[in-house]
């Protein structure tokens, strides 16, 4: 059994969820979980895998960018 390492974002922890979770929540493969505590409870909100050219675009522009993003990430964001 393979545990799923949560990762901190500002509003909560998202993950990656596996195809077998994903086809028993009837979502899309490459689904991603947003995990957030509320009232002492977890909630998950369940994201689809953004479309090809979506993921194509942003592969793009992060190649573009990615001084820029260098440059960001060594002074804080």
């Amino acid at each position: 059994m393979s545990v799923l390492v949560p990762e901190k974002t500002e509003r909560g922890w998202i993950i990656q969820l596996p195809d077998e979770f994903a086809e028993f929540a009837g979502v899309a493969k490459a689904s991603i979980g947003v995990l957030q505590i509320t009232n002492g409870k977890i909630e998950i909100e369940i994201l689809p895998p953004p479309a090809p050219h979506i993921r194509d675009i942003s592969e793009r522009l992060t190649e573009k960018y990615k001084d820029v993003f260098a440059e960001l990430k060594r002074l804080g964001d």
